[in-house]
């Protein structure tokens, strides 16, 4: 139900004996490191940090390296596969005490040269692919015209003005034939042969307009001699394209050998690839703790917070690496002054079951409680699909929401934790809705099996199948009523808590949110339930009446004098002048107002449960309804059937997501601000599972 309890570690070894320490607070990841200085601030000039002998940022660069080339962005689009991937949180996991026990000393240079021979071969490659790409995405082009022309160029080649191509038939010497098409291989060009005679060979020629300069150059080094094209020449479109499919088709095929050269390159230095990986980060994580490390002449100090329950397994290990030659202390936070625990700020470790993950999400999302605080995810789960399930009561609907979590969860490979929550989240709403959709008895908007609590859709049609205790709208709306009043109560409660763990007494009891408020809150609904239950014609006798609301109303007033008192007998003196008491009054009457407006619109706020869930309820009405105006001779037809089957996608997709944000905004607003303070620092221990 708390934050897991932290404990403060001081330590001091031998300088000789650091890099052993290092391994065994590596290897047990448990501390959340801090600054020494942060421990005793006059330390800070005293104290000198340690020098690793090797640089950091270039660890954390060639890491980053050597992640780039196991993990590609580059992919096969001809073959459409993909590399190999490397997902490098999977190898963190698979880290181990014995990887950092072989942990051995960089040789940064030499690895560097390694990495540089890899990446210059892979640019090699690299920029051959893009040359023929080149090539592809240019001869593509002169296809692109030439398909601009009809069925035949004979017309259109001795005059027709192309906007990127050129067009020539003419001869060339036997002779010049093989230099003139070696010097085309460089160019993006079709070179069909017509005819050949005694001592010509006679071509039409197809090159792009950019590089008319090279190839008038070309043709006048072979000799070539411009023909006249006949009008009434046959159709030579074909061949021209042929010739460009299969340049394309082998240039495409050049690409895909180029990229399987690429991808067995990374696969031969697979292996060592991984090797050296995990070594740079071992290396990083090691030389990161020694970056909290700050030492004397002779001795290394260092300190962090450590779980309670961790604390006496770190403790021997640090002894025994060091053969008992240190000192340790530790100190619990209840034991430090609630000034030096609010200096200090132990980090938040929440404990929940791993199905509550999704509902920790959502509270993290909103903050991270402090310290020692009350973990509100338990709470959060109950309310959020208590509030989800009334409001998208379906058996049908949820079901499908629970089958789309499932196929999400099982078919999208999401690599980002807070998605894969979303989708669990999902799950556990659809199943919401299925149990709440049974005790109303809805199935797709309708009544399949009788409910099992009460017949929603028939009180808000006006014509439920039997009388209960729930018979009307305001019947329905005074369900939601009262369970916002108990969620405000427990919110309060909470609070109580809370502050009792802080030791903050006058805010305990003269609050709006301490002892006072809920006394004020409880008097409140007295009230108004009094006023109901006498048809709103008469309230509670003068005398309770003042005990319920008006003495607690009084009690608040005495909070900011008190609080001036006590600030001025630890040393906090303001100064008190004319206007110190019209402070005090005005301070009181703005607290006051918000007490009585802050409840009242917080608990009003829940009827918003009951509107959505009439909402719901009429939406699916509204469609049976068109469905039932298309089917005009009664029963169903494929038109009426499309309307009920549109109206339940959208009713999911529409009411699923209101319903969604409304649970989730009346758990952040109506409850977390009743005691949530989302002050905390997440803990964040320095182990071989780190995130990179």
């Amino acid at each position: 139900m708390f934050t897991m309890p932290m404990v403060q570690l001081f330590a001091v070894v031998l300088d000789h004996d650091v890099d052993r320490v290092t391994d065994v607070l590596l290897q047990r990841g448990v501390m959340h490191f801090m600054n020494v200085s942060d421990v005793e601030e006059r330390w800070s000039d005293k104290l000198h940090a340690v020098n690793p002998g090797v640089s950091l940022g270039k660890i954390i660069e060639m890491r980053k390296r050597v992640e780039g080339l196991l993990s590609p962005s580059s992919t096969q689009e001809m073959q459409g596969e993909k590399f190999r991937g490397f997902e490098s949180q999977e190898f963190s996991r698979s880290f181990d005490e014995q990887d950092v026990k072989e942990r051995e000393p960089l040789n940064l240079d030499e690895e560097t040269k390694k990495l540089d021979t890899i990446v210059a071969q892979l640019e090699q490659l690299s920029e051959k692919q893009r040359k023929v790409q080149q090539e592809i995405a240019s001869y593509s082009e002169i296809k692109s015209q030439l398909e601009k022309y009809g069925a035949g160029l004979s017309e259109r080649v001795a005059g027709a003005k192309y906007s990127f191509i050129d067009i020539s038939i003419g001869r060339l010497p036997h002779t010049a034939l093989e230099m003139f098409l070696k010097g085309l291989e460089s160019l993006p060009s079709v070179a069909i042969p017509l005819h050949s005679d005694e001592a010509f060979d006679h071509l039409l020629l197809v090159t792009m307009k950019r590089d008319s300069a090279r190839v008038e150059e070309l043709l006048e080094k072979s000799g070539w001699e411009d023909i006249e094209f006949s009008r009434d020449a046959y159709d030579i479109r074909a061949g021209i394209s042929g010739n460009l499919d299969e340049k394309i088709a082998r240039l495409r095929n050049e690409y895909i050998r180029l990229e399987d050269e690429k991808r067995k390159l990374i696969d031969g230095k697979r292996g060592d690839l991984v090797r050296l990986w995990k070594q740079l980060r071992i290396s990083e994580l090691f030389y990161k703790i020694q970056t909290y490390f700050r030492r004397t002449s002779r001795t290394v100090l260092f300190s962090g917070w450590v779980p309670s329950e961790k604390l006496f397994p770190l403790v021997e290990d640090i002894q025994a690496s060091t053969r008992g030659h240190c000192y340790i202390e530790w100190h619990d936070p209840r034991s430090l002054s609630p000034k030096k625990l609010q200096e200090l700020k132990p980090p938040v470790q929440l404990r929940n079951p791993r199905f509550l993950t999704p509902f920790q999400m959502l509270v993290t999302n909103y903050g991270i409680p402090e310290y020692g605080t009350i973990d509100p995810t338990p709470f959060v789960m109950v309310a959020y699909l208590i509030m989800f399930g009334l409001m998208f009561a379906d058996v049908g609907q949820g079901l499908i929401l629970m089958l789309l979590g499932v196929i999400g969860s099982m078919l999208i490979k999401v690599k980002k934790e807070g998605f894969r929550n979303l989708l669990k989240l999902i799950i556990w709403c659809g199943l919401a809705s299925v149990v709440t959709g049974v005790l109303f008895g809805s199935y797709f908007g309708m009544e399949w099996i009788k409910p099992l609590w009460f017949d929603f859709h028939g009180i808000v049609l006006g014509n439920p199948h039997k009388k209960s205790f729930v018979n009307d709208i305001f019947d329905i709306l005074t369900i939601t009523i009262v369970f916002g009043i108990a969620v405000i109560g427990v919110g309060l409660l909470f609070n109580w808590i809370n502050l009792f763990r802080k030791r903050k007494w006058i805010e305990l009891i003269l609050d709006r949110g301490g002892l006072v408020g809920g006394w004020l809150f409880t008097g409140g609904i007295y009230t108004a339930w009094y006023l109901v239950h006498h048809g709103y014609r008469s309230l509670p006798e003068p005398s309770l009446l003042f005990y319920a609301v008006g003495l607690p109303a009084l009690l608040l007033f005495i909070k900011y004098p008190l609080l001036f008192i006590v600030g001025s007998g630890r040393g906090h003196r303001e100064p008190f002048n004319l206007f110190t008491p019209m402070r005090f009054m005005m301070e009181g009457v703005v607290e006051l107002l918000e007490v009585f407006s802050g409840y009242l619109s917080n608990t009003l706020s829940f009827m918003r449960v009951a509107g959505l869930g009439i909402a719901h309820v009429s939406l699916m009405t509204a469609f049976f309804e068109l469905a039932r105006m298309t089917a005009r001779g009664g029963g169903y037809n494929i038109w009426s059937i499309l309307i009920l089957i549109f109206g339940n996608i959208l009713v999911i997709g529409l009411e699923g997501l209101s319903a969604g944000v409304q649970s989730l905004r009346l758990n952040y607003y109506e409850f977390f601000t009743k005691f949530f303070s989302g002050t905390g620092k997440l803990y964040s221990p320095v182990s071989l599972h780190s995130r990179v």
